[in-house]
């Protein structure tokens, strides 16, 4: 007899899981793009700032690479921002052939704002959680990096 847990595991291998992911994600990235209308700035946008406050992308391979972006499509991003007057490419002291970007000091008070309507956006889809369903939550997606990390 099949336990119930090897029943959803079978189930979710059929490609649920991916449909899953895919809704949550397309449900999270609609969210945020909804609250953060008023700045006048996409989720795309909001990634591409917070990134580098944080200090996880200053180059536009990095910043790819957290977008899942290829460099094309990155490029005609960072163009549309930095015409917004949002950040600004400076040449690479460490290769001539590259371009760092940073934030202007507009985009820099603009991400705290940001941030907080995102957070806002989270508390609303992690409503009714718990905290013992939300740390199962956050496990099983670490898992699930972890398990596509060791296959790579």
């Amino acid at each position: 007899m099949k336990t119930p847990e090897a029943g959803i595991v079978a189930q979710l291998g059929t490609g649920e899981l991916g449909f899953l992911v895919t809704g949550v994600r397309t449900a999270i990235w609609n969210s945020i793009e909804k609250e953060l209308q008023p700045l006048d700035i996409t989720a795309a946008q909001f990634v591409v700032f917070n990134s580098i406050a944080k200090g996880r992308g200053s180059s536009i391979g990095e910043l790819c690479r957290v977008l899942g972006y290829d460099s094309g499509a990155m490029t005609r991003l960072l163009d549309r921002i930095e015409k917004k007057g949002l950040v600004r490419r400076v040449a690479n002291p460490e290769d001539r052939r590259s371009y760092l970007i940073e934030l202007t000091e507009e985009s820099a008070v603009l991400v705290p704002r940001a941030r907080r309507l995102v957070q806002k956006v989270f508390g609303r889809l992690l409503q009714g959680f718990s905290d013992r369903e939300a740390a199962a939550l956050k496990s099983s997606l670490e898992k699930i990096l972890e398990n596509a990390a060791s296959t790579d």
